[in-house]
């Protein structure tokens, strides 16, 4: 079939004697050399450019690392590789404070409102992107004004009413208001719904799917990306959430790992006993949960932020 196209295509050629093919371009080999050269020396310069700036941000964490494995007389000396390598730190800062009882308190709070927020931005998400009513852009620019109003603003007034819920002292503050959804959360997830061909949800309905059917069973599992940035995101950010637990938090078997922290930094850092030892071994052990947490949704991140990217 090939060999026949060919001859066609010559014998064409031959009957139109007037037609010229023109002459294609040859790029010398010099320059061709040069623009590979060219392109190695920017591969180069492109790697060396992110390995640097690798550096800078890991360097941080591999410092805080070596700290914790030194003396209280070496923490500051500023060596990656100890001089005197010790594992004393670890068994005592076990030792000092409840650990194991703050990462058990983080780890509910943290599932409880990376769930919740999840869920419920989800659905808000849902209602302005596949619903038509009157008024709808208007509400969904209010939701995203919200995120105009600095935390500040509502600090006081969101205190007084779980106060009078009779609630400050417990986890609950911590992850309840996240069952009212995120306005950062509902945009992100509405561009995804967006995204996804709502010809797909009618031919449910007329299948005699419910409304909560197609939401639960069709356009949930299609924004599974989207859904593990929201997850991943709004766990760090309850993981490491100090402020909220300064307010709502008093006793220390109710303490989080930020606010177990800070109350070690008060004992033995700054107007205590100076054994940050203590301190930047106990960081290094409520950092790790973290580094294992983005390490194993790492792929989802970056499907979910690039095809987020994308929609919409």
């Amino acid at each position: 079939m090939t060999t026949d196209i060919r001859v066609a295509a010559a014998e064409k050629q031959a009957a139109r004697p007037d037609v010229v093919e023109p002459p294609q371009r040859q790029i010398p080999a010099g320059r061709a050399g040069q623009t590979r050269g060219r392109r190695r020396v920017g591969t180069v310069l492109t790697w060396i450019a992110l390995c640097l700036i690798g550096i800078v941000f890991v360097y941080p964490f591999i410092w805080l690392v070596s700290a914790s494995f030194k003396p209280r007389s070496e923490v500051f000396d500023n060596r990656l590789i100890p001089q005197t390598f010790t594992f004393d730190n670890y068994v005592q800062v076990w030792q000092e404070a409840p650990l194991a009882l703050w990462l058990l308190n983080t780890a509910i709070v943290t599932v409880l409102a990376a769930v919740t927020v999840t869920i419920s931005s989800a659905m808000v998400a849902w209602g302005f992107a596949y619903f038509r009513f009157r008024g709808r852009g208007f509400l969904f620019g209010l939701v995203l004004a919200t995120m105009m109003l600095p935390g500040a603003v509502t600090m006081i007034p969101t205190f007084l009413i779980w106060n009078a819920l009779g609630q400050v002292g417990t986890l609950t503050p911590l992850w309840a208001g996240n069952l009212f959804g995120s306005a950062f959360y509902i945009f992100l997830l509405r561009q995804f719904f967006l995204g996804l061909p709502r010809d797909l949800f009618e031919a449910a309905r007329i299948d005699g799917a419910s409304q909560w059917g197609v939401f639960w069973r069709i356009a949930l599992p299609l924004t599974g990306p989207a859904l593990a940035v929201v997850l991943v995101f709004e766990v760090q950010a309850v993981w490491t959430d100090l402020m909220k637990a300064l307010i709502y938090l008093r006793d220390s078997s109710t303490f989080t790992i930020p606010r177990g922290l800070k109350s070690l930094v008060d004992a033995y850092g700054f107007g205590g006993e100076w054994h940050w030892e203590i301190i930047v071994t106990a960081s290094v052990i409520t950092t790790v949960p973290l580094i294992i947490v983005f390490f194993l949704a790492q792929k989802r991140i970056i499907d979910g932020v690039a095809s987020t990217g994308l929609k919409g």
